[in-house]
Formats: structure tokens, sequence, C-alpha cells
């Protein structure tokens, strides 16, 4: 049949002209990046915790986080994707290895039931530095998602590293990623860096489930009186121009900062973020 009929039929320029316009189509698409999970995992919600710097208490947070929702009764994971900064493992006092087998590998249980992967679980010795490049970083992470048995998992937690570079891309690209939870300081400059990762999780089309501000102000327990030494917060401005959740204001603590480095914050009696409220 010919192309009389201005169908395509057998005409080889037409037959090209159509290749070219399903080619154009399909690089309009967007390419799904998101990496598959182990066979055995089965995670409902996964949750980034973010910051557009690091010192804001980030990782701490993602441990309070965790603790929180398995005190509720959730099972609780933790993927620390912090590579050359991991924090984790210390924070819950784990001595333990990681360990993997011809089936995939295995995340160490903290004594209050989270589950937690972190290049300082597999590394001989935890004060060993991490000397590698980005796209080996962002492979680490992928491995933690899809190579890791994460069992029944109601929770997972993913200690993101700070900033916008290229592992905080590979989380955004190859995790699905339910949302993330901006952490913050009152500083001034922090407000700045906060909106660049609300844009960057804009860019990226991830929902932002709310904003935990942290070192928020300091509780004397000599007076009673709360001291803001960070100043006065400018977070609300933020918050009311992007229509963002404040989902708490946590205090300068010592006893967090004790627990953390004594590996015993899951002992802590109240984390001050049990009314956040996470996608079911």
């Amino acid at each position: 049949m010919g192309c009389s009929d201005g169908g395509c039929g057998g005409c080889p320029s037409a037959s090209a002209g159509c290749g070219s316009a399903n080619e154009q189509q399909q690089q309009q698409q967007p390419q799904d990046m998101t990496a598959p999970m182990h066979e055995l995992s089965n995670v409902k919600h996964v949750i980034g915790i973010v910051s557009g710097k690091g010192g804001v208490g980030k990782s701490s947070v993602t441990s309070l986080m965790a603790i929180t929702q398995a005190r509720k009764g959730y099972k609780t994971a933790i993927l620390d994707a912090d590579i050359t900064g991991p924090s984790i493992p210390k924070v819950f006092g784990l001595k333990e290895k990681a360990y993997a087998d011809e089936i995939g590998m295995y995340p160490v249980t903290s004594k209050g039931g989270v589950d937690i992967m972190s290049v300082n679980l597999l590394l001989e010795n935890d004060t060993d530095p991490v000397l590698w490049r980005g796209p080996i970083l962002g492979n680490v992470v992928k491995q933690f998602y899809s190579d890791v048995i994460w069992k029944d998992i109601d929770y997972m937690f993913v200690d993101m590293p700070p900033g916008t570079g290229d592992v905080a891309i590979t989380v955004y690209q190859s995790l699905k990623l339910d949302g993330i939870i901006i952490v913050t300081s009152p500083q001034d400059l922090v407000s700045m860096i906060v909106e660049k990762a609300v844009k960057m999780a804009d860019m990226m089309q991830v929902p932002i489930i709310g904003v935990v501000e942290n070192y928020s102000y300091f509780h004397c327990p000599d007076n009673g009186k709360d001291y803001k030494i960070f100043g006065e917060s400018h977070i609300e401005e933020i918050l009311q121009k992007y229509g963002l959740l404040l989902l708490g204001r946590l205090p300068i603590d010592p006893t967090i900062a004790n627990l953390c480095d004594n590996g015993a914050l899951e002992t802590i009696e109240k984390t001050n973020l049990e009314d956040v409220a996470l996608p079911e």
C-alpha cells in the first residue's frame, strides 16, 4: 500500500519521520532512575532527613525520629547516606559489624529495635576515613537501599549528607522518597540555605513533610528561663513563603549530646518529636 493517503504505509521517508517523532517523545518523558529494593525487603515509607549545611544536628534529628516512631510501635530503620561523615552507629552504641551472605546484606539492629545500615558498620575501624569520589559514594547509597534486606519496615529514615552534592542527588533520584524533613537552626545564614533545600526538593519533585528547627533555644535549669543563643528565629518567614509546616523546635540540650557521645540516645526520656505526624 502506498503513501498517497498521507499514512506511513511503507514509505521509507515517512517511517524515518515517525521514528524521529517517537525518539523526541521518549526524550521528553522523564527517565525513571529509582533503584529497586531487594526482593526480600518490605518498606512502607522512606523519609529523607536533609539540611542545607552541616552542623545543624541532622543526624541527631534522624535518630530521634526513628526512636520516636519505634516507641509508637512502628518498625523503623535508618539508612545512613552520609557516607563520609557517618555518625549514626555511634549514636546508637553499635559495636557489631554488618554482614552479608549469598542472599544479601543485613542491617544491624539497635537495642531499641531500629535497623541500621552505615558505612561505619562495614569498616574495620570506625575512625578510618572514606576517601571515595562522588560516583562511588552514590553507588554505596544505592547498595544500602537495594542490596540490604530491610524486613517489614514501617518507616525508613535516610540521613542524607548536607548540601546539594552528588550523594544528595543520588538519594533524590534513586530512592523512592515519600517526603523529606528539613533540619535547620535559627541563624540568619541558615534561612538562605533552607531555601536552597526547599528549591532542590521542588526540582526533584519530592514533597516536604515539614521543618524541624534545632538549637532553637536553651532552657536554663537554674532560673527556668529560655535563652535564644543563636538569636531570633526567622523560620516563620520561610514557612509562610513556601507554605511549609513547622514540625517542632528542639532546644540546645547537653543531655542529648552526652547520650550521643555515649551511644545511649535510645535511653532519652523525651524526644520532643512525639507530636510529628508522618505519612500513613
